[in-house]
């Protein structure tokens, strides 16, 4: 069963992100595996999906590396940063500000039909690496410290604020994500706290998917990573509003 939802987990991710709304939940079904084995097990599955749909990114659509590796090199020190301070915070307050602004993200795509329908780079050179190392930086954080979500953010951004189009966004946000995983990883793995032999099975499955993926939004294109991207934010809000729901409950009737 974990190893189809981790095929299925990397096509969506490679498409446009998101492929943890599937993988994450599946892990922490399973009777006997704590919260941060399941935490642990799905990066290190993860990181061998965006790997294998980066390579396949860049051997078809060649993105532009002098904007996605500064940004990864930001975000994965992010990444490292969210996951050192996840247990100070209280995640739970988080969780009301990120549906809110994926109904926000939702609504502006909807409305603007040609958004990320082409590349209109905004900002001169030094200000668009400025911005995408920000952008790494901010998600990659929100990663370490949360994560539902985190390839699609990272598409948004890039569309939205850097004015790529959606299949170079996804491109690019595949080698982000492969570096917010790995400083996820840098945390977990001293620890103990990966399963490594579910995970290698995990791992293969996810690295299929994240290959069919990939291939699939490029020949397909902007249009279909645009309308994939709509559905994964639309799935990202019911989630994360079921969860925000239930804590409110269980706080309301006094339950731990």
């Amino acid at each position: 069963m974990l190893a189809v939802v981790a095929l299925a987990a990397g096509w969506v991710d490679a498409v446009v992100g998101g492929g943890g709304l599937l993988q994450l939940p599946a892990l922490l079904l399973v009777p006997g595996i704590p919260p941060v084995q399941a935490l642990a097990t799905n990066k290190f599955a993860s990181i061998f999906g965006t790997a294998t749909s980066s390579v396949t990114y860049y051997r078809r659509t060649h993105p532009d590396l002098r904007t996605a590796l500064p940004m990864a090199g930001f975000a994965l020190a992010g990444s490292f940063g969210g996951a050192s301070v996840a247990a100070l915070l209280p995640v739970a307050v988080f969780k009301p500000i990120i549906v809110a602004a994926l109904i926000a993200v939702a609504v502006f795509t909807a409305t603007r039909p040609t958004l990320g329908a082409e590349t209109r780079l905004r900002f001169s050179p030094g200000r668009h690496h400025g911005s995408a190392a920000l952008i790494g930086a901010g998600i990659g954080f929100y990663d370490g410290l949360l994560g539902p979500g985190t390839g699609t953010f990272l598409v948004i951004s890039l569309v939205s604020i850097l004015g790529y189009n959606f299949l170079e966004a996804s491109a690019k946000a595949k080698i982000v994500n492969f570096a917010t995983n790995l400083g996820a990883l840098l945390l977990f793995v001293p620890h103990g706290a990966v399963l490594w032999g579910l995970g290698a099975v995990m791992a293969a499955a996810n690295m299929a998917g994240g290959y069919l993926g990939s291939r699939t939004a490029i020949a397909r294109g902007t249009g279909f990573v645009r309308v994939a991207f709509l559905v994964v934010v639309a799935a990202l809000i019911v989630k994360l509003g079921v969860d925000v729901w239930n804590e409110s409950l269980r706080t309301l009737l006094g339950a731990p």
